[in-house]
Order: C-alpha cells, then sequence, then structure tokens
C-alpha cells in the first residue's frame, strides 16, 4: 500500500509550494487506494507556533485534503528518538563527540583558510581516553567515509553523491539530548510506514543523510520523488510579492480552493494539453514520475484565469453562500439568479465579483469624472428626464426585457442612437462606466431604485 506523508514544520505560514508537495502526496495516495498522513514537525521550541499550527489545519480544511489518521506531532514522540540513539550508540554505530563549540569554530576557520570543505574531523569517532569533564557531548553517526550513496529519485533519476564528498560523521543529537532533523524524519517515515516520499528539492541534500540512518537501523528506504522548485516570471525564487503568501490569503482574496489545487497540480506536472482537472481526475491521472524535472513558472494570469472558469461554473447557490464572507447577503435576493448569472462571468475572483455587486445594489454616493464627462453632455439630460418619466408610468417593467424594450421606445421617439441612453443611464445607475448589462441593472434594483438613481443623477449634472 502506498503511504505518503505532508510533514510541515509549524514555524510560519503554509505557503503554496508547500501546499503543492501536500496536494502532490495526497494524490498518489488516493489514486493508489493507499493513505496519506499529516505529520507537524514541531521539535522546534524556540520557533513553534500554534497559530501556525492552526493555520496549516484550516488551510487542509478549506482545501478539502483530508488527511487519514491522527496528526502526529514530533513533540510528542521524544522517547521513542531516544531508545534509536541508544541503540545506535550500543551497536557502535554512533558515538559521544566531546568537541567545544569554539574547537570546531577554529577547526572551520583553519579549513576555510585552507580552501577545504567545512566538516567535522572525526575526532571522537573512535576516542576510548577520558572524556573532557566540562563538555556535555553531541551525539554523531558514523557515516561512510567513502564510497557511494544513490539517491533512486523518481524525478530526477539515480543521483550518485561521493560520501568524503558530502559527509561527515553528522550530528543526530544535541548536547541537551534533542535529536536533529534527518533523524527524526527517518525514524518517523520509517516507523508510519511511509513508503513514496515526495517533497521540494531543497531536501534534496538531506536524503544522503537520511539514508545513512535507513541503513544504520536497518531500515527499508522510501521511494523519494524531489520536486523542482516554484520560480517567478523572472525564473527567481518565488517571493512574498509574486504569490509565496499564506495559503489562507487566496481564499481572502477570493479564490475558490478547486481553483487553486487545479492551479498548483498544473505547477511541473501536466497531462497533454488539459489544464482543467477536477479532483478526481487528478487522482486518477497524477503520477509523480510524470513530474517536470524543470523548475514551473508561477502565473497570477493563470491562477485568475482558472479561478475565473470555476466561478463562471458554480451555482448561484454556491456563490451567494461563499459571498457572505465579503458581507453581502443575497440568498434570499428575489432577483439572485439575474444578478449573479451577469456578474460571474465578469469576475476573476470572489472578492471582485462582491465588489461588483455591491456598486450594482448600493446607490451611487459619487461619480466618476471622465464617465461624466463622456455621457453627460448634449441632450443627455432630457432623454435620462424622459426614459425617468416613462418608466414612472410603467407598471410591467420586472425583467431585463422589460427595461431593453423601454430603453428601445425612447431611441424610436427620440431618433437617437442606442449610446445616446445609454451612457448616461450606466453613469447614473452605477456612478461610472463599465459593469453588465443595464438593463440587467435595472431588474436587479427595481423601477423604484432606478427612478431615484435617475433623478439624483440629473439633480447632480443639471
Amino acid at each position: 500500500m502506498v503511504v505518503t506523508r505532508f510533514a510541515p514544520s509549524p514555524t510560519g505560514y503554509l505557503h503554496i509550494g508547500g501546499l503543492r508537495t501536500a496536494l502532490f502526496s495526497y494524490l498518489w495516495a488516493k489514486k493508489n487506494n493507499g493513505k496519506f498522513v499529516l505529520r507537524i514537525e514541531d521539535t522546534d521550541k524556540a520557533r513553534n507556533s500554534q497559530e501556525a499550527t492552526d493555520a496549516i489545519l484550516k488551510a487542509f480544511e478549506w482545501l478539502g485534503l483530508k488527511h487519514d489518521g491522527e496528526i502526529t506531532y514530533q513533540s510528542q514522540r521524544g522517547d521513542i528518538y531516544t531508545l534509536y540513539i541508544k541503540q545506535l550508540l550500543d551497536e557502535g554505530k554512533a558515538y559521544r563527540c566531546y568537541m567545544s563549540k569554539e574547537e570546531l569554530s577554529k577547526l572551520r576557520e583553519t579549513q576555510m583558510a585552507n580552501k577545504e570543505r567545512t566538516k567535522y574531523n572525526g575526532k571522537y569517532r573512535d576516542f576510548d581516553g577520558t572524556p573532557p569533564a566540562d563538555i556535555e557531548p553531541v551525539i554523531r553517526i558514523k557515516a561512510p567515509l567513502s564510497g557511494e550513496i544513490i539517491v533512486r529519485d523518481g524525478v530526477k533519476g539515480d543521483i550518485c553523491f561521493q560520501a568524503e564528498d558530502i559527509l561527515d560523521d553528522f550530528v543526530i543529537a544535541r548536547s541537551d539530548g534533542a535529536p536533529t532533523y534527518n533523524f527524526v524524519v527517518a525514524i518517523d517515515d520509517y516507523l508510519m510506514g511511509i513508503n513514496e516520499v515526495i517533497r521540494g528539492d531543497d531536501h534534496l541534500s538531506n536524503t544522503p543523510k537520511q539514508i545513512v540512518i535507513y541503513e544504520a537501523l536497518g531500515f527499508s528506504i522510501p521511494n523519494f520523488y524531489h520536486v523542482p522548485m516554484i520560480h517567478n516570471s523572472a525564473g527567481k525564487k518565488l517571493s512574498k510579492r509574486d504569490g509565496a503568501t499564506d495559503v489562507m490569503a487566496y481564499k481572502e482574496m477570493g479564490y475558490k480552493p478547486e481553483a487553486l489545487l487545479n492551479f498548483l497540480v498544473r505547477l511541473g506536472w501536466s497531462y497533454g494539453d488539459q489544464e482543467i482537472f477536477n479532483m478526481d481526475e487528478m487522482q486518477e491521472l497524477f503520477n509523480p514520475k510524470d513530474i517536470n524535472k524543470s523548475a514551473s513558472i508561477y502565473s497570477v494570469e493563470k491562477l485568475d484565469w482558472l479561478n475565473a472558469h470555476y466561478i463562471k461554473n458554480s451555482s448561484n447557490n454556491e456563490l451567494a453562500e461563499l459571498l457572505t464572507e465579503y458581507d453581502l447577503i443575497l440568498t434570499s435576493h428575489d432577483k439572485k439568479e439575474i444578478l449573479l448569472d451577469a456578474i460571474k462571468d465578469r469576475a476573476k475572483n470572489l472578492k471582485e465579483m462582491a465588489q461588483m455587486t455591491k456598486e450594482i445594489l448600493n446607490t451611487p454616493k459619487s461619480y466618476d469624472e471622465k464617465a461624466v464627462k463622456k455621457a453627460f453632455k448634449g441632450e443627455s439630460i432630457t432623454i435620462l428626464n424622459a426614459f425617468g418619466a416613462k418608466l414612472s408610468l410603467s407598471e410591467s417593467c420586472h425583467l431585463p426585457t422589460d427595461y431593453h424594450n423601454l430603453m428601445q421606445e425612447i431611441v424610436d421617439e427620440m431618433g437617437i442612437g442606442f449610446g445616446k441612453i445609454g451612457m448616461p443611464l450606466r453613469v447614473a445607475l452605477l456612478g461610472k462606466m463599465g459593469g453588465p448589462g443595464i438593463d440587467v441593472v435595472m431588474a436587479v434594483i427595481g423601477k423604484d431604485e432606478t427612478i431615484l438613481r435617475i433623478a439624483n443623477a440629473i439633480t447632480a449634472h443639471s
């Protein structure tokens, strides 16, 4: 059975690079009827944040990425790590190192001066003398001093590391007994049955060390897939300005979860020319072996396009429910269907959709100067007066077609082009150019509000 994991450190927000890793891991597990587990790597007590942990869980809930089983917290597993450190010490595969921080710093300075790779020199690897009394030792693992370590990677292929070039006897437990990152990751992945590890290729340098730990403990080595990073349009590391922000900020900006997931699955993976994927299709088609070997490029235009697609294809009931988060109550509005049908074809995100809707529902408090200058000239006031008078006498204006027909009557009676009534009426209704059809606007706000807005505009610009 395929078992994958997502293992964030709660030291900051969950950004989209981490979310993509979680998505890939989730899809691969579900495709194979396996398990996707969540592990919170919270051993760094100085930097951990409960707020960050809560944000990670909230993001998973919003996106519908359900993990299997209970969440594992590394901070609760100290006794397990201690047992394995003791095992390695008892088997002579690890040892206590009494080198002081000052001595280690001096060693590195000398190596740097000699243009050598900085590394621990193995002073206490086979030490059998009397240890210094004033030093609390760290625990180091006996790493291979020569030979090759091969990482068999499902994305990049086999990667060969020369042990003498990348390894020294690295620390697996600090002087206070706290285990180090690479040690606990290897322990937990094995004990949790993780056999497929999908993660960013910024972790590739950790993998040889973790393999050393697996082999020292006689653990089976999982399959690795190191995913290239997400870059901005300039080909550089994604910054907060580019979009590497808190995942929940995307919700606040008005993105739908299915749009964000669709966007992320296409960052580094493809299936022919297909761009739109629902969750069932992602689970059926995704394979980490098809992940691109090169970095993917983040494009907000692509994300907006996808989000607009999902908004356009959402039911009006769903949209009305989502828009409540933007102080907009439409669930019982009698023209909800007409309104949302007109708006959802124009909006890139829910926040923009809410703003457009409020511009229709709220009487304008001001008028765009450029729009006024363009629309209110010649006989525009006369035309608006004529339309307002005709509307006040009408008892059959309910649908957009009713209002459109009334406008057509004015056009025919006054012998004018449609733009002569359309432009000033649009500015009177919305305070600006742009927006959905004005017949739709009038149908939504109703006859009385339409007459009021026309009167306000005439008063303001006569």
